[in-house]
């Protein structure tokens, strides 16, 4: 009688300290993550990694019936908590009247190409005018600090903050895929990024899909009209071409005797 008496305590251990496992386990997958192993040293405000880039002059055109959101990075750039940022400023209209115009701060790390979100400046606009600046905030002032954007090697189920400004902006995000395709105006893509975003300030999420080589291509409604390169993209693009022309004329041409 005893021994099963320590047999059933002995299987009741077991089964808790089973439990205990399993509930830190879980605990740990659905933490978001708040830190990130940065050497500001090695971070670049311009570069690209296989979903985000960040090339002056690169430009995204997107359509959701008669609203559009233009993406720009910009020539610019901003020191942001002791860190030479990128400008990429974000144009969205609705019914053909702007209603909101952002300059938002990205850096790339050089070393792991994973991309980095220190804040944005906001204006919104009604009936032409600015009547606010909500959501606002940069990485360094009033205890906001910079969030992960875009990881180079994204992972399904991965779950992070993009910012981290109490109280004004905590936009996360988690990969809920990589391997997605996805058929719209500008085009067919395969291997797409699909990323759902939520905030603890706010209930509800939004989906995003990001390709290849081109970076975002649906934003929740919004979709993907037109990508133009940026000047580093647009200045390769020339070589090819002249390097291509040369070799055509020197194969065509008739070398002398």
């Amino acid at each position: 009688m005893l021994r099963l008496r320590y047999l059933a305590l002995g299987i009741l251990a077991v089964l808790a300290l089973t439990y205990v496992l399993s509930a830190q386990g879980t605990k740990k997958t659905d933490a978001w993550r708040e830190t990130f192993a940065v050497d500001k040293a090695n971070l670049a405000d311009s570069g690209r990694n296989p979903y985000f880039i960040l090339e002056p002059g690169y430009r995204l055109s997107f359509e959701h019936g008669k609203d559009t959101l233009i993406i720009t990075v910009t020539d610019e750039t901003k020191i942001v908590d002791g860190v030479r940022t990128r400008v990429i400023e974000e144009r969205e209209t609705e019914g053909g009247q702007l209603i909101e115009v952002s300059r938002n701060y990205f850096v790339i790390d050089k070393i792991t190409k994973d991309v980095y979100y220190f804040g944005e400046d906001v204006d919104e606009y009604k009936n032409g005018k600015i009547t606010g600046h909500g959501g606002s905030w940069l990485s360094g002032v009033n205890g906001a600090r910079f969030g992960l954007m875009m990881s180079a090697s994204p992972k399904v189920g991965d779950k992070y903050y993009q910012e981290q400004a109490p109280k004004v902006a905590m936009d996360r995000a988690e990969i809920i895929s990589v391997t997605e395709n996805l058929k719209i105006p500008a085009g067919a893509f395969k291997d797409v990024l699909h990323t759902r975003e939520s905030t603890p300030l706010e209930g509800g999420s939004e989906d995003k899909w990001y390709a290849p080589g081109v970076g975002l291509i649906k934003d929740a409604d919004f979709v993907l009209a037109k990508a133009e390169p940026g000047k580093t993209m647009a200045s390769k693009v020339g070589w090819i071409r002249s390097l291509k022309l040369l070799f055509s004329f020197l194969n065509s041409s008739e070398l002398p005797q």
